[in-house]
């Protein structure tokens, strides 16, 4: 039989179904490979004792017969996810100590259908990031090396751990949160599939907010079908969101023909930057050809406000953010500084958040506070609103022409190497962003496929955008570009 953990959600779902292993023992095996990982750091609180026991408890359901598609899978839950009675920190110091009395809608559907937690993954604090170095654990690692070097790469953020922990193998598939990219652009830097269904169709309720209109949860795995399989189990209408979408989840699944014939696919003239790798303009033109070859119609497109939009995302993320973030003030959960005699509920509130806030964190917060402050309010927030609203016009308008699927390169680049954006200015790193924030403005799916490797042999993946609540197609339409391209690399083990 093959190794256990190079299976993927769909290999192990029915090889436990065909007695071919239990998932006690898909458990086991994967516990054991997170204790060899700690140098990837992707694991930051390990759930052992809880993952043998939903395991014993899935293989009594698969015996009885009574088991969903994600019965008995091994997987590891991003920090940002609430789960009762297990430390959910989001990479945060200021929720040292935080044990939740309550489970995230997201990771109690999938403990539902019988998903095994191995443990929490490692992220960028409060989702604020592009490359997880901002956690409070300390840097994700990313398996894959360059040629021969031995550099640490990042495994992108804020999703790091995540994306590290199924590249490596150490989980069957992992949940991330997308706020500007933050699935897309660490899977594409790990060579897994990673997508950011559209705003409302996974509850948000119990997942730590970093911008509450634009977070929104979704699978990370080995492929497309994986992702379709942990989709559909991830989502559902939540009363407890006020956001969350009233309609049925379709079986994803079953919607993987592979057969886009007769299908639009437009390629976004705006998306062609000034500076953009030969390598990443060379993968956009050869996945364009596979979806042609495929059957599909191409046809060049514009979406003029698209140079707006990250300029608009660091207005109103940072804005969301700093309204989210006043509720860590020391009073009734997390961290609380250490007072002098004299001091009162000001200087406590200070000296928590100075303590227990991460500088990159700090930073946003403070851009909030600035662009929602009286003076700037309409100069700033009132303005990126306006555009927000131009830029979904801009996908609307392509979508009502005909247009089933936009492709875009996923990133600017492959995966850098951690320390190697530390002096730099803070807006080269948000330009890690360009390619996938716009999908959050717009609140579209959008999926990253790996489709092939730079000059390095590290993974370089495309990304897909697609039609509000059409996820089932854009899987579709991304399983179809999966077969075409053909990636099979894997990041040679050294840790």
């Amino acid at each position: 039989m093959t190794d256990l953990t190079k299976m993927t959600l769909a290999g192990a779902r029915d090889a436990l179904r065909r007695g071919e292993t239990t998932s006690v023992e898909l458990t086991q095996t994967f516990l054991k490979e997170i204790e060899g990982a700690g140098a990837l750091n992707a694991f930051v609180h390990h759930t052992p004792e809880i993952a043998l026991e939903q395991a014993k408890a899935a293989d009594a359901r698969i015996a009885g017969g009574d088991a969903p598609a994600m019965c008995g899978l091994p997987i590891g839950i991003k920090d940002l996810f609430c789960t009762k009675g297990v430390p959910s920190q989001a990479a945060s110091a200021i929720l040292d100590g935080f044990k939740p009395e309550y489970e995230s809608t997201v990771s109690q559907n999938l403990f539902d259908a019988g998903a095994v937690m191995l443990g929490k993954l490692n992220m960028d604090e409060f989702a604020m990031g592009s490359s997880n170095e901002t956690s409070t654990y300390g840097n994700a690692i990313n398996p894959w090396r360059r040629g021969n070097e031995d550099t640490d790469l990042t495994p992108g953020g804020s999703s790091g751990g995540s994306a590290a922990a199924v590249a490596a193998d150490l989980c069957l598939a992992a949940t991330g949160t997308d706020t500007g990219g933050s699935i897309r652009q660490p899977a594409a830097f790990t060579g897994i599939t990673g997508i950011k269904p559209t705003y409302g169709r996974c509850s948000r309720w119990g997942v730590v907010a970093f911008a509450s209109s634009l977070d929104q949860a979704g699978p990370m795995t080995k492929d497309v079908r994986d992702a379709a399989i942990m989709l559909e189990t991830m989502c559902s209408y939540d009363a407890k969101d006020s956001t969350s979408a009233n309609l049925p989840v379709p079986n994803f699944e079953a919607m993987l023909t592979g057969d886009i014939k007769g299908k639009t696919i437009g390629i976004p003239n705006e998306y062609r930057m000034d500076g953009m790798p030969a390598e990443i303009e060379k993968l956009w033109a050869d996945g364009t050809a596979m979806l042609k070859d495929a059957g599909a119609k191409i046809v060049d497109i514009s979406l003029p406000h698209t140079k707006y939009a990250l300029p608009a995302y660091y207005v109103i993320a940072p804005a969301e953010a700093s309204s989210n973030l006043a509720r860590y003030d020391g009073v009734r959960y997390g961290h609380r500084a250490k007072l002098e005699a004299g001091d009162g509920i000001t200087e406590m509130y200070e000296k928590t958040r100075a303590e227990g806030f991460g500088p990159e964190v700090q930073r946003r917060v403070m851009i909030g506070t600035y662009v929602l402050s009286a003076g700037f309010y309409d100069a700033y927030y009132n303005r990126a609103r306006r555009v927000r609203a131009l830029i979904k016009k801009d996908f609307d308008d392509v979508f009502a022409a005909g247009v089933d699927a936009i492709l875009t390169p996923a990133t600017p680049s492959a995966a850098f190497g951690i320390g190697e954006m530390k002096d730099a200015d803070p807006v080269q790193m948000y330009m890690n962003d360009v390619f996938t924030v716009t999908v959050n403005l717009a609140g579209l799916p959008g999926i990253a496929v790996p489709a092939g490797v730079d000059a390095n042999g590290l993974p370089l993946a495309l990304q897909l955008i697609g039609k509000p609540w059409e996820e089932g197609d854009l899987l579709n339409t991304a399983y179809a570009l999966e077969q075409a391209a053909g990636f099979v690399a894997k990041p040679a083990k050294w840790w």
